[in-house]
């Protein structure tokens, strides 16, 4: 595949320009769902006339459906996107980030995505399918998965499709979360892949962050026993990573535990934990979910996060080591490089 990208490139470069073009159009709609030409033009930077010659090409392939309200990519369209992933990839080089990266971290594997997710809402949104379709491929029978909160893991979960039902499998939530928006709880993230599956869900109705005295007491009651014990088995965790610093604010930490986090040297949050930038653990707080030992005994570890802001962060809770997987976008993933 490589070889005959670059014998494209040096015999056909307008070719691959083009090429370039129409799968950017074609992604765009693939994110979007349904979209105005206007609309689109504009998220392209592109000219209406442009656009619109190459709107008809693509229609007369059978790519793309036309309705009032809008422009949606028709079922041909939609597998062409997809198989057109791992050509992209070679044209625009991310093969070789991704080994580069997945080489540094010392990573099972890498899936980054063109773009910067801290500059367009449909980046994340890429982000969150590439996260998706990972899940997918490795989930077998009878999987327990949990789940981290987060806008990122409420994007993937979003998006999460599969051919068949799961009725053997559980989603869990990886930590309580009462208090912060009911879209990003873990609690609904994995009740909305449940959903989407056919799976099964349980839900942890217990505060994120606890005092010890309150964790000992709320660990005595059966029913919460129970969810955590199923949590605690999981084989897959999926996460997000965050900037320390917001993480704290969001979270709503009290001001002297914020001064011993920027005292410690904390960098990100992930799972509950706080590391600095060797990926050593500064701070965590008690929670009734996933400890640290359940996250280096699960089988699987996917972190998901992108967005060049992030990419300190990232690099931070990748060398904590306890990752097998990492989906991330281009901006992050060369900005987490610096930081090796």
């Amino acid at each position: 595949m490589r070889k005959i990208v670059d014998i494209q490139k040096k015999l056909l470069p307008d070719l691959l320009v083009v090429m370039e073009k129409r799968y950017d159009i074609l992604r765009w709609l693939y994110l979007s769902g349904t979209i105005g030409r206007r609309t689109l033009a504009t998220n392209l930077n592109m000219t209406e006339r442009v656009l619109r010659s190459e709107l008809e090409v693509l229609r007369a392939q059978g790519l793309l459906d036309t309705a009032a309200a809008g422009m949606t990519l028709s079922e041909s369209g939609r597998q062409l996107v997809e198989e057109m992933e791992p050509i992209v990839k070679e044209m625009f080089g991310l093969s070789d980030l991704e080994e580069t990266v997945r080489s540094a971290f010392g990573l099972k594997r890498v899936i980054i995505v063109p773009g910067d997710s801290d500059t367009s809402d449909h980046f994340k949104m890429e982000l969150g399918r590439a996260g998706s379709r990972v899940l997918r491929d490795i989930l077998s029978p009878g999987d327990v998965v949990a789940v981290m909160g987060g806008s990122t893991m409420a994007r993937m979960a979003a998006q999460f499709a599969i051919p068949s039902q799961l009725k053997d499998n559980w989603f869990v939530p990886a930590r309580g979360g009462l208090g912060e928006s009911v879209d990003y709880q873990a609690n609904t993230i994995a009740s909305e892949l449940a959903k989407r599956t056919g799976a099964r869900y349980r839900m942890l109705h217990v505060p994120d962050h606890l005092s010890e005295e309150a964790y000992q007491t709320i660990m005595q009651e059966p029913n919460v026993r129970e969810v955590v014990d199923m949590i605690r088995s999981a084989r897959i965790v999926v996460h997000g990573i965050g900037d320390a610093e917001t993480m704290a604010r969001r979270r709503k930490l009290v001001d002297e535990t914020k001064a011993e986090l920027v005292k410690d040297g904390a960098l990100a949050e992930a799972f509950g934990y706080y590391f600095d930038r060797n990926g050593k653990v500064v701070h965590r707080m008690a929670t009734a979910g996933l400890r640290l030992e359940d996250i280096e005994a699960a089988g699987m570890v996917i972190g998901i996060a992108g967005g060049r802001s992030k990419g300190e962060a990232i690099a931070s809770v990748m060398r904590f080591g306890h990752d097998d997987i990492l989906v991330t976008d281009e901006a992050a993933a060369i900005e987490a490089l610096r930081h090796v």
